[in-house]
């Protein structure tokens, strides 16, 4: 049986009816009747379909195209690029589409292989770099930190000793260079009057001014080298860290702990400066950082009280090392004489030797005045070592050459950064030849 169609309009109850009784016909005949194209698009026609569009139209379709023969089976995969009107089903696609989705994703698997990669990348990157670091050393650093006071000498040493001798006139310009500098007058005209000796009026070159000026500053400070050397007969080495608020004394202290700790010492840390709350913060960080114990009280708290209860504490521990912190209200002097007096007095009634060390940490930064800081603190406390720090931030370094003139206190250390490893032992000649630029 073949169902036909003639193009004729019908009312949508009609087609509901028709729709209805071809379905069922070819439900109990699904062998004998063919439905033509025509006929389907007839009844589900752009108007009609837009209409109606019910769901029993899917369901027929559907059907039909399971009963129709394997010849119009490969036509199923047509419709994708028909309209939607075509008779061939619309939903088959749809899997398709699901599997190619599903097919996408295994470059976004890939990327954790990527940021792999580029994860490692970094490390090889600072595998590199680290030995460069290594290789550069202390000295090199050194010569950076303090650039800024070398290229001060080094430009004046240059605009002075262009093709001329060493006359009275350059002598006296070489000196006031040195003033500046924060060489200090009593240094500058020793070092001055030595070039002079062996080399009055002849024609030298900055290059030649320069190694000299080194030797001539690394035989001032050469004598005063000497690294902080531990006692240990001493159970434990006491250290009096002082210096003037802002000096970089705590965290000075701070290093120091890391280094006697690297070196297999044990330390101890005691709070002294009990009247600033940033300082007993501060040391306390530094103790949980290079894992030694600190003894702190709260802000207020008496700092001579403070140091006799460190010290015990030491001793019960068997403590290598033990470095006090201290106040450092250099405005008030006499307060500041009262209290490390104080604490003297009081590590004394448990060892008659301590102090052991009494370390001054000056700021580099402050040029001249650290003049007047060591003087009022040697009075104080009887200074016995020096440690020089911020010289990288500074163009007046030269100020150690100044204070190794005057007081002739050992320097202990250096520092030109904020690393534990840019706090080094003084060396002179390393010092001195960075100070005027004459290399490595």
């Amino acid at each position: 049986m073949e169902i036909c169609y003639a193009e004729k309009s019908f009312p949508r109850h009609e087609l509901n009816l028709l729709h209805s009784l071809i379905f069922h016909l070819i439900k109990i005949h699904p062998g004998n009747i063919n439905v033509s194209n025509n006929f389907l698009s007839g009844i589900f026609g752009k108007k009609k379909k837009a209409e109606e569009a019910p769901l029993a139209d899917d369901q027929t379709n559907a059907h039909i195209n399971a009963e129709n023969s394997d010849k119009e089976a490969p036509h199923q995969s047509e419709p994708t690029s028909q309209p939607p009107e075509a008779d061939a089903p619309i939903a088959p696609p749809e899997p398709e589409a699901q599997e190619t989705t599903q097919q996408v994703m295994p470059p976004s698997a890939a990327a954790p292989d990527t940021s792999a990669i580029s994860q490692r990348e970094p490390i090889a990157q600072e595998g590199v770099e680290q030995p460069e670091e290594k290789k550069s050393g202390w000295l090199s650093r050194l010569t950076q930190g303090l650039s800024k006071s070398s290229s001060k000498l080094t430009e004046g040493v240059s605009a002075i000793f262009t093709k001329r001798k060493l006359d009275d006139g350059t002598i006296e310009e070489l000196e006031d260079l040195l003033i500046t500098s924060d060489l200090g007058v009593p240094a500058a005209a020793q070092i001055t009057t030595a070039l002079a000796k062996d080399r009055y009026d002849k024609e030298i070159s900055d290059t030649e001014v320069k190694e000299a000026l080194a030797n001539e500053i690394a035989s001032i400070l050469t004598p005063l080298e000497k690294p902080l050397t531990l006692n240990e007969t001493n159970k434990p080495h006491v250290i009096l860290m002082i210096g003037v608020n802002g000096a970089g004394k705590t965290t000075t202290i701070g290093k120091l702990a890391q280094k006697f700790k690297a070196d297999g010492k044990s330390v101890m840390l005691a709070a002294g400066d009990t009247f600033r709350a940033a300082a007993i913060e501060q040391l306390t960080v530094w103790g949980e950082r290079t894992n030694t114990p600190v003894i702190a009280r709260d802000v207020g708290a008496d700092a001579a009280g403070l140091a006799f209860d460190a010290v015990k504490a030491a001793q019960e521990a068997g403590s290598d090392v033990l470095m006090i912190d201290t106040a450092g209200r250099l405005q008030n002097k006499t307060a500041l004489m009262d209290e490390l007096a104080k604490i003297v007095r009081v590590l004394k009634k448990l060892d008659e030797t301590a102090p052991h060390d009494v370390v001054l940490v000056l700021d580099a930064t402050v040029g001249q005045n650290a003049i007047s800081q060591a003087q009022v603190f040697s009075d104080v406390a009887g200074v016995t070592g020096l440690v020089m720090t911020k010289l990288d931030g500074t163009a007046r370094g030269g100020v150690l050459v100044a204070l190794a003139e005057k007081f002739k206190l050992p320097i202990h250390y250096i520092g030109v950064g904020e690393d534990v490893d840019d706090l080094q032992d003084f060396k002179a000649i390393n010092f001195a030849k960075a100070l005027v630029g004459a290399g490595e």
